[in-house]
């Protein structure tokens, strides 16, 4: 496998134009069960095997299980400022940076597992509410000077979420702890 591959084992997100209705109920459904996978994922994992990165120079699977909860909280307030504000600009983070936390680098990823349980519970019990117009609405994002619409940035989290699992998954398969 190369490197490439390594970073993006599922391939990197495309944006679509047109997003349906049952499109986006199913990525509600994904999303939903985002957080058992996960866990599925790391469990009986030592502390060693937490501590593996994904590849050289990547991130340890701990730390990538403290950077989807950091991340999918910072969407979820994404998507509440995308509905009651008009098209906010968000702030960006330093993801790499929350990433080098000692937090991120040492606690148990029980808490962030925890974390990602109720947050998903409560961001797809927002996503099932909203209105086809409602996810036509959308935050601008300063690093990329674009407009992303509440029914991409959904397409984007599924993936994200695909991606830092295949990562946590591949690892596994590789150094035969599956």
């Amino acid at each position: 496998m190369t490197t490439d591959n390594l970073s993006y084992p599922i391939g990197e997100y495309k944006p679509r134009e047109s997003i349906s209705k049952e499109q986006k109920d199913k990525w509600i459904q994904v999303l939903e069960e985002v957080p058992a996978k996960l866990k599925q994922a790391v469990e009986g994992m030592t502390d060693s095997q937490l501590d593996t990165p994904y590849r050289d120079g990547g991130w340890t699977v701990r730390q990538v299980i403290h950077h989807l909860a950091d991340s999918h909280m910072n969407s979820y307030i994404r998507f509440k400022l995308s509905l009651t504000e008009e098209t906010p600009a968000i702030r960006p983070y330093d993801e790499k940076a929350w990433s080098e936390l000692k937090d991120s680098k040492t606690a148990d990823p029980s808490g962030s597992l925890a974390l990602l349980q109720e947050l998903h519970g409560r961001w797809t019990a927002l996503l099932r509410t909203l209105t086809d117009q409602q996810f036509k609405r959308g935050f601008y994002h300063p690093d990329t000077k674009e407009i992303i619409t509440l029914e991409n940035a959904l397409g984007l989290y599924v993936w994200h979420s695909h991606h830092h699992i295949a990562h946590i998954t591949e690892l596994s398969r590789r150094m035969g702890w599956s």
